[in-house]
């Protein structure tokens, strides 16, 4: 156990004394600050130019009511002046675009016929918002035409709210589901970029006093296991401590600058949704609604997930640190992984895949249960599950699976280890990984 501390020790300071490594736990947080901050500054100077769009309506349908101007879009009624005339304007002018509309004979051939003309590509979301007033109004048309009474039809319409509660009578809310995907999917992703950034220094790191040859002078002092596992626990030591500054400098960075700049963070981070969307969104947290979903954060087990999150977060960690830990001993630089490394992220990215794909459409169901006891795939899948509720029989089955495999991966690993690390000037293919396993000693 001393030399196992010792190593773990000489892993730890190693790493936080490196310069690289104090300049990135000190940029890397301004950098992400502030490029949140650039893209909201960008985004409303995106927004405040207004795109004028003018439009010719030949068939008579449509009127100024049909297309009213929005806080970035105003429409330009130009029916007087003809479809050429309109186009040699918009051509030679600063329109965003010229929308035409021409007379036909039948509706269907109307909505089939409709040009939009502009010098440059338009949006998509544009496109789409003109596309539903068009279609709307020309419904509309085709319901009067088969005598149908529109006011009867929009008085038929009634919105249903379904109350979500659990067996003892609690209320629930719609959108504290959308927070709890929010949660499990940014704790897997973060594992995930976790294990890739850290996960590739422990074999860096093996690399470096491979080649240096200071390693035939440790393991003639310490078994390969010892040394490997130190390196694990040793660089994921270092790599929490940057994680938590990181955590703290950016609260400190944000607090202040939107102190200083005026900026609301929560206003920022919706400077990327759609106005429809966020008008849906207000209305949805309007009056008491707000508040119950501030009661639903609450009631959330945040003292267990944060707990989880950890465990799990060092679970997987040194989990696929003893793979990287292996690559980097079977070795000699590393342009030689590459062949080793698409085997070791299959899991982390499917891992991934199946938290999205079933976890948010079902996070109890059959598939995402089963990929969240894999010890390859459940830090990433238990960590999206833990919000919506998992019994302390499946997270019991699921860590004991995951610590186990772990141990016997550093184990497995190690064997490995102690032959590659000694293996220069060949490049090790899969059958040779498979010889130094079946050693014995």
């Amino acid at each position: 156990m001393n030399k196992l501390k010792l190593i773990i020790r000489r892993e730890f300071i190693a790493k936080v004394r490196n310069k690289s490594f104090i300049m990135m736990t000190f940029l890397s947080p301004i950098i992400l600050v502030g490029m949140g901050f650039l893209i909201y500054f960008l985004t409303q100077k995106n927004d405040e130019k207004i795109k004028e769009i003018v439009y010719v309506d030949n068939s008579g349908m449509f009127s100024k009511e049909d297309f009213r101007d929005t806080k970035s879009i105003k429409y330009i009624d130009y029916s007087a002046f003809g479809i050429e005339a309109t186009k040699k304007k918009v051509e030679d002018g600063n329109y965003y675009g010229a929308l035409l509309i021409p007379k036909q004979d039948s509706l269907e051939l109307l909505a089939k016929s409709i040009e939009f003309y502009s010098k440059d590509s338009p949006g998509m979301s544009i496109i789409s918002s003109l596309e539903n007033k068009i279609e709307q109004k020309i419904r509309n048309e085709k319901l009067n035409s088969f005598g149908i009474d529109l006011e009867k039809i929009e008085a038929s319409k009634i919105n249903t709210d379904i109350k979500m509660l659990n067996f003892s009578g609690e209320e629930s809310s719609k959108l504290i589901n959308g927070l709890k995907i929010g949660v499990g999917a940014i704790s897997g992703y973060l594992l995930m970029m976790f294990v890739i950034i850290y996960g590739s220094s422990v074999m860096r790191s093996v690399i470096e006093e491979k080649t240096s040859r200071i390693i035939e002078i440790i393991v003639s002092s310490v078994k390969p296991f010892q040394l490997m596992l130190g390196k694990i626990l040793g660089n994921a030591s270092a790599a929490l401590l940057q994680f938590l500054i990181w955590g703290i400098i950016i609260f400190i960075i944000s607090t202040v600058a939107s102190y200083i700049f005026g900026v609301d963070m929560v206003e920022m981070q919706s400077a990327r949704i759609p106005a429809e969307q966020m008008d849906a969104v207000k209305q949805a947290t309007a009056g008491d609604k707000g508040q119950l979903i501030i009661q639903e954060i609450l009631k959330l087990p945040l003292l267990k997930m944060f707990v989880l999150f950890i465990f799990y977060f060092l679970g997987g960690f040194m989990l696929y640190s003893s793979l990287f830990a292996a690559v980097g001993a079977a070795v000699d630089n590393e342009t030689d992984t590459q062949q080793f490394m698409l085997p070791i992220m299959m899991p982390l990215i499917l891992g991934v895949y199946v938290g999205f794909a079933t976890v948010i459409n079902d996070p109890h169901g059959s598939v995402a249960v089963l990929f969240s006891h894999i010890p390859f795939t459940s830090p990433i899948v238990m960590l999206m599950r833990v919000p919506f509720g998992v019994s302390w029989t499946e997270l019991l089955i699921s860590m004991t699976l995951l610590l186990v495999t772990f141990v016997f991966m550093v184990w497995l690993a190690a064997k490995i280890y102690r032959v590659g690390i000694l293996m220069y000037g060949k490049k090790p293919t899969y059958k040779d990984l498979y010889k130094w396993l079946k050693y014995k000693g």
